[in-house]
């Protein structure tokens, strides 16, 4: 029996919360705007939760083989666009050393490699079928 007492006040304490949040004077948006957004890492997912863009640091990795035969992987700001699939269809990066852009094409490997390390430069063009144009200064 107490249980019902209780219903009726809690219904017109909730009904009283809902008139007031929707009748406030004041908007609920957000006056102005942030200064700065400090964060590790963004990621922007679509409707299924698939990441399809992200901007993150990655830390050094000494013991990565490079494919130019370089050794060691410095820290890198990588900014990379993926399809539905998840395939990375533009990726740029920023390194200490240098930086470079990869554009994908629709099959796997089709890219446009554009590259500055250190002192050098390269632009590397494969198609589908894994053949390489490379030109180098």
């Amino acid at each position: 029996m107490k249980a019902y007492q209780l219903v009726f006040p809690l219904t017109i304490a909730n009904a009283a919360l809902l008139i007031f949040s929707l009748a406030r004077p004041y908007p609920t948006a957000a006056q102005g705007s942030a200064q700065v957004l400090r964060v590790r890492a963004l990621e922007l997912i679509d409707d299924h939760g698939r990441v399809r863009a992200e901007i993150r640091i990655f830390p050094p990795d000494p013991k990565v083989k490079m494919p130019d035969g370089t050794r060691g992987y410095p820290e890198t700001v990588l900014f990379r666009l993926m399809n539905s699939e998840g395939r990375p269809n533009v990726k740029i990066s920023a390194t200490e050393d240098g930086s470079g852009v990869s554009l994908g094409g629709e099959s796997n490997p089709t890219n446009i490699q554009l590259l500055a390390r250190g002192d050098s430069t390269l632009v590397k063009l494969i198609d589908k079928n894994g053949a390489q144009h490379v030109i180098k200064p």
